[in-house]
């Protein structure tokens, strides 16, 4: 199984970029994660960081490819950034959302566990096949009934979270996919922030991969597209993927 990575993240219209990400691999694993941090005095930029770092650091020393393993990496990687609040006063606020993809090349077949509003999209065919659930108020709304995915790219609490790496006890809730997801040659695979997804729909990211002839070829068109939705928006967010494609 051949795979092809590509990167992209944009500070938008602030003043400095709060995402990160990144990737590690062995013969056999590899690991994709994708944080976006807020936080005052520059925490947000130090939450996503670490996030990013200390979990693939953990998943290089013991590689988390089962349910388990996978929650307990995001609850460690959470204990990392506590520890990093406990130790400086100025980054107290400060919190992160994760995504994690673990993708184990020899079986063919993913796994990937989030926290937060940070997504990741499945496409097989070209078609969504799936997609992570926002720990978010707006995405309880939409569960109860009382608010579509249109109204919620436009509510004014869209970005209040219901759970952030930084959180404690019962306020702290990781979703992980419950067993591996199998792999096909034609699959793709997106994590991102929510600066890149507010301002497309499902569909819209659906056409682009459509049409793009690679994977960064398909981010150069989804940031595109951000930018002309965003264009009357000057202080939008920070945008950021990491887009897999895979083949035979």
């Amino acid at each position: 199984m051949q795979i092809e990575l590509a990167l992209m993240s944009e500070q938008g219209g602030r003043e400095y970029n709060e995402d990160a990400c990144g990737h590690w691999h062995s013969e056999r694993y590899l690991c994709c994660v994708l944080a976006d941090g807020a936080g005052g005095h520059g925490g947000g930029d130090v939450a996503s960081k670490l996030a990013v770092s200390h979990a693939l650091q953990a998943y290089a020393a013991r590689p988390a490819h089962d349910p388990q393993a996978l929650h307990e990496l995001l609850l460690d990687t959470n204990r990392a950034l506590l520890a990093q609040r406990e130790a400086q006063a100025h980054l107290r606020q400060m919190h992160s959302t994760v995504v994690v993809l673990s993708i184990d090349l020899q079986e063919r077949h993913a796994l990937w566990g989030h926290c937060g509003d940070s997504r990741l999209y499945a496409f097989r065919q070209g078609r969504l096949a799936s997609r992570t659930r926002d720990h978010s108020l707006v995405q309880s709304l939409i569960d109860a009934g009382l608010l579509d995915e249109a109204g919620a790219r436009v509510h004014p609490k869209r970005s209040e979270l219901y759970s952030a790496l930084g959180a404690e006890g019962h306020e702290l809730h990781f979703s992980v996919l419950p067993e591996p997801w199998p792999l096909t040659g034609r699959d793709a695979l997106m994590l991102c922030t929510d600066g890149l997804w507010e301002w497309l729909t499902d569909d819209e990211i659906a056409t682009a991969l459509t049409f793009a002839p690679g994977p960064q070829a398909w981010l150069n068109d989804l940031g595109q597209r951000v930018r002309l939705a965003a264009a009357d928006k000057p202080n939008h967010d920070n945008y950021t993927a990491l887009a897999l494609w895979l083949g035979d």
